[in-house]
């Protein structure tokens, strides 16, 4: 029994020096010091596109009448399209749609009025002087809706390497700072991430007004777009 009980006793000493020797050794994720930042960059570039939704309204008694008329002023401003220069792969249809119209009166029931047809199509202008032409054919020709217009970059790749480079060289700047406010140095980068940043943001804002004759041309001005990127970086500090 004697022998039994020194054994146990034995066994729990060796359990509690194993655990005490676990928990003198350091933990990994602090062995090292480091730092977490986080820093984009941004650079202003010209557009050479734009994209513009360009639309037909029609009414009439009967479905078939509004969806006719419908048809024919669209096909005009396709033709219009075309010859102000805008490739027919560059306009593509992005909404066809007919609904029923009522006329409402209090006490009544709602009676039918009409039909309403639209067609909308969303035009790529590669040329970006081509546009304000465009914009004068579509409306001659009997577009009677316009929509959104946005400008953007046929390749955006050097425009979004030069913010990334503008992020990078923000993000190495703060480590500096930062180490040496605290007494350390920047040994090396350990992490680096971007975070999906990418993008264009308007700088100035874009004017666009109808013309309300043929002799005074629709002005259009692209202004500049912002292209930023967000990384975030963990350096190893040292003293």
């Amino acid at each position: 029994m004697k022998t039994l009980i020194r054994a146990a006793t034995l066994a729990g000493l060796l359990v509690a020096c194993a655990a005490t020797a676990a928990q003198a050794e350091p933990d990994p994720a602090f062995a090292t010091t480091t730092l977490s930042l986080s820093a984009h960059g941004e650079t202003q570039v010209t557009p050479d596109e734009a994209t513009i939704t360009l639309g037909v309204q029609t009414k009439a008694g009967s479905a078939g009448d509004a969806m006719n008329r419908n048809a024919q002023r669209m096909t005009a401003v396709i033709t219009a399209l075309r010859g102000a220069g805008i490739a027919e792969k560059d306009i593509r249809t992005s909404n066809l749609s007919l609904a029923a119209q009522y006329d409402y009166a209090p006490n009544t029931p709602p009676r039918l009025s009409g039909y309403q047809a639209s067609n909308d199509v969303t035009v790529t202008v590669e040329d970006l002087a081509r546009l304000g032409p465009a914009i004068d054919a579509v409306t001659t020709a009997g577009v009677n809706q316009i929509g959104g217009i946005g400008f953007g970059l046929k390749s955006p790749r050097a425009a979004e390497d030069a913010a990334r480079r503008e992020a990078v060289g923000a993000l190495k700047a703060k480590a500096e700072l930062y180490a040496e406010a605290s007494g350390y140095h920047v040994v090396r980068l350990v992490n680096l991430a971007e975070s999906g940043g990418d993008g264009y943001q308007p700088v100035r804002p874009m004017v666009m007004a109808f013309a309300k004759s043929a002799a005074a041309p629709v002005p259009v001005s692209a202004g500049e777009l912002t292209v930023r990127a967000d990384i975030s970086a963990v350096f190893e500090l040292a003293r």
